[in-house]
């Protein structure tokens, strides 16, 4: 997930860029100084809604996948191994993991459509930050999977899915921190609480916290960054 809001930097760029297009756009130049800042003002506006993506796409997936998969895990698998809907045990995994790949997609497409324009500090840190939640899931998953054979079958679940959220709102803070997104901070500190009291609270009902405050969590943030969004614009 990334946040939308940018470098001072980029948005130099763009404010020169925009400044750039109203210039060529008539032979002179506005002779009223409000109407040339008013056209400068409008080329920034335009240029950034075509830098910064709707932060619906990029918050609202995950949240989808979050609430529907693990909602699906808390009911085929819930606490004390009670059974509430009857699924094949296969399914609530099958069903998280096609849901977190297709949020993934949608993420990677609506950022590279979007920060592809954008060159320079900014999209050197963007790289870098996709690349620690590759290599720390792969390194999470290298891991846990050397060690919970040993584990029930309901504590290696909750070791595994509390160990994924965990490592997912460390990240946000990380990002949090980069792009100083107050937003994306707050959001990271609530999955990370969300998931302390659901490992506190046992199997079966850490996936029902996940899912329902989790995933919530996630759907309101982006509301919020919508918001946020627009009124800045």
């Amino acid at each position: 997930m990334t946040p939308e809001d940018r470098d001072p930097a980029d948005r130099d760029t763009a404010d020169r860029g925009a400044a750039d297009r109203g210039a060529g756009s008539d032979d002179l130049p506005p002779s009223d100084p409000v109407a040339a800042l008013n056209l400068i003002r409008q080329q920034r506006a335009e240029a950034l809604r075509r830098i910064q993506p709707d932060p619906r796409w990029i918050y609202w997936p995950w949240g989808v996948a979050w609430l529907v998969g693990f909602g699906l895990l808390f009911l085929r698998f819930g606490p004390d191994q009670r059974v509430f809907v009857d699924l094949p045990s296969w399914l609530p995994l099958a069903v998280l993991y096609a849901l977190l790949i297709a949020a993934g997609t949608v993420t990677s497409l609506v950022g590279s459509r979007s920060y592809g324009q954008v060159v320079g500090d900014s999209s050197r840190r963007g790289a870098w930050y996709g690349a620690a939640w590759l290599l720390g899931y792969v390194s999470l998953g290298v891991t846990l999977s050397r060690v919970t054979g040993a584990l029930p079958v309901d504590r290696a679940g909750l070791l595994w899915s509390a160990s994924a959220v965990g490592l997912t709102g460390v990240l946000h803070i990380a990002g949090a921190a980069i792009w100083l997104d107050r937003n994306l901070y707050l959001l990271g500190v609530w999955i990370i609480a969300v998931n302390v009291l659901g490992v506190i609270a046992g199997p079966g009902w850490q996936a029902l916290l996940i899912a329902l405050a989790g995933g919530g969590g996630i759907l309101v943030a982006g509301a919020i960054a919508r918001l946020r969004q627009r009124r800045s614009r």
